[in-house]
């Protein structure tokens, strides 16, 4: 048994949505937060990365940060303006190319987030938690949407179908091409889509385990009422979207490119290959100028933990700490990642420019696999997933 309910959502008008929304908060760096939110007064990262109005240098955990944040979007209840609708729930969609999801945006139990009966299966950052925690105290309201997924329900896909024949309140393309839509249910409706939630046996975390653990942390203060859930959008499983998250390292720990391939090959087996790697078991590696496979679908993993057979897994164990030193890529700073939707070309020019020395490209997760381990209580290696197309911050607002 799944729990849904709606909720009041804060939202722009009509015509201001497609100005007010924005990124995900925790996408971009402080830089990139102000180049697009620059010329735009009504851009929710006035809101969630409010430092972009501040000095440069600023603390971005700075008590100024979140007072301004609060300033700002009691600010935008006036300019864009924000209303608050009677208790609903709503339809997302999201559109990218070919691709097309459709789920139920509305507010879930903290009781069966702190149970487990909503699943993680990834850790969070302390130091995370505490900002977006201190975020949703200071301006009493949760401004990031918790992405979850769920096993296909008939039931849900019929209601999905009657309320998106209707108009839209919102039907716009953001300026990186996703076309984001989103209904309203009627009263009837929606009580229609609680009873069917009831029928769903479980819950899945796909992307936003930080903005949910801060809103189980935050309730703690704020006390219980709205604080007792958090917003979040749940898309069937059979419509969600898992693109790779790829690796790059800054330095080849004391090793040439020759003796990096030739102690690869001493370990599995490596032959000339492209960018995308040829299925799971496969990793591409591009390093001095030229795409290489490695093959480690015959390699043992750590342990028996179904997601210690992942390939960011297997790569971590067979290559990254044996061959390149790195560590726990939590830490390691000579690691960084790249979100699959960026594309091979995002790998080639960091080892071409010399911001790392070698890249790997990864063969992605499937929703079984987060799935499956999730439901066996584990937890997948850090970066192991880039959920595409992402939902828009600042459409819906949970106050608290």
């Amino acid at each position: 048994m799944s729990v849904v309910r709606p909720f009041r959502a804060l939202r722009p008008s009509r015509e201001s949505a497609a100005a007010v929304s924005s990124v995900p908060y925790d996408v971009v760096n402080t830089e990139e937060a102000r180049t697009l939110a620059a010329g735009n007064p009504l851009s929710f990262l006035h809101v969630t990365r409010s430092e972009i109005d501040l000095p440069d240098g600023t603390d971005p955990y700075s008590a100024q940060v979140y007072e301004t944040a609060r300033q700002n979007l009691a600010a935008l209840r006036d300019r864009a303006p924000l209303v608050e609708d009677e208790p609903s729930l709503y339809f997302y969609r999201l559109r990218m190319g070919a691709h097309e999801q459709t789920g139920v945006a509305g507010c879930f139990s903290l009781d069966e987030y702190d149970r487990d009966l909503i699943k993680k299966h990834e850790r969070t950052r302390r130091d995370k938690e505490d900002d977006r925690t201190r975020h949703m105290v200071e301006l009493r309201a949760q401004t990031g949407v918790v992405f979850l997924t769920y096993k296909a329900s008939e039931t849900v896909d019929r209601l999905a179908r009657a309320v998106t024949a209707a108009e839209p309140i919102y039907d716009f393309r953001a300026d990186d091409g996703i076309q984001h839509t989103i209904w309203r249910a009627a009263p009837h409706e929606a009580t229609a889509v609680v009873d069917a939630f009831r029928a769903i046996p479980a819950l899945y975390i796909a992307d936003g385990h930080h903005r949910a653990a801060s809103a189980a942390r935050a309730r703690a203060t704020v006390g219980g009422g709205e604080a007792d859930a958090f917003i979040a959008v749940a898309f069937p499983d059979d419509q969600v979207h898992i693109l790779p998250y790829n690796r790059t390292v800054k330095d080849l720990a004391g090793r040439t490119p020759t003796q990096l391939l030739a102690a690869l090959r001493d370990r599995v087996p490596v032959r000339p290959g492209s960018a995308t790697p040829a299925g799971k078991g496969k990793v591409s590696m591009f390093v001095d100028g030229t795409w290489h496979e490695i093959d480690l679908s015959a390699s043992a993993p750590a342990d028996a933990l179904r997601a210690s057979a992942l390939d960011v897994a297997l790569l971590q164990h067979h290559v990254l700490e044996p061959l390149l030193a790195v560590g726990d890529v939590r830490t390691d700073k000579r690691i960084d990642f790249v979100g699959g939707a960026r594309g091979a070309k995002a790998l080639e020019d960091a080892v071409r420019s010399g911001r790392a020395a070698v890249a790997f490209s990864m063969h992605p997760v499937t929703i079984d696999d987060l799935m499956s381990i999730a439901d066996e209580g584990g937890i997948m290696p850090p970066k192991s997933t880039w959920f595409e197309p992402k939902l828009r911050d600042g459409l819906l607002i949970h106050t608290i």
